[in-house]
């Protein structure tokens, strides 16, 4: 997943004829966590991927590939990262709606 992320955002700064500096720079984050997501080498936390996606005027959809894949795996696997990446970020009320919405049996 890092990698198709990784692939995005290259792909969009070269689109758009930004350096990786200037991304850090509009994004507001370091040019080494920005090497680092455009190599593939990490994924962004939530804060950051909205920060990229805004400087590059995209979506956070669009740079995760959401919607993009019919392997339930993979979704899956998507969202267990996306989860535990923000974890931390979430408020007890946003935790127990995450749980409801995972938990909820049709």
């Amino acid at each position: 997943m890092a990698n198709k992320i990784g692939k995005r955002i290259s792909e969009l700064l070269t689109e758009r004829g930004i350096s990786q500096k200037d991304l850090s720079i509009k994004a507001n984050i370091t040019e080494s966590a920005v090497s680092h997501y455009v190599n593939g080498d990490r994924i962004p936390r939530g804060v950051n991927l909205a920060k990229i996606a805004t400087a590059l005027d995209t979506t956070t959809d669009y740079l995760l590939g959401v919607g993009e894949t019919t392997d339930k795996d993979e979704d899956i696997a998507l969202a267990k990262t996306l989860i535990a990446r923000n974890a931390g970020d979430l408020s007890e009320t946003e935790r127990l709606e995450l749980i409801s919405l995972l938990t909820h049996k049709k």
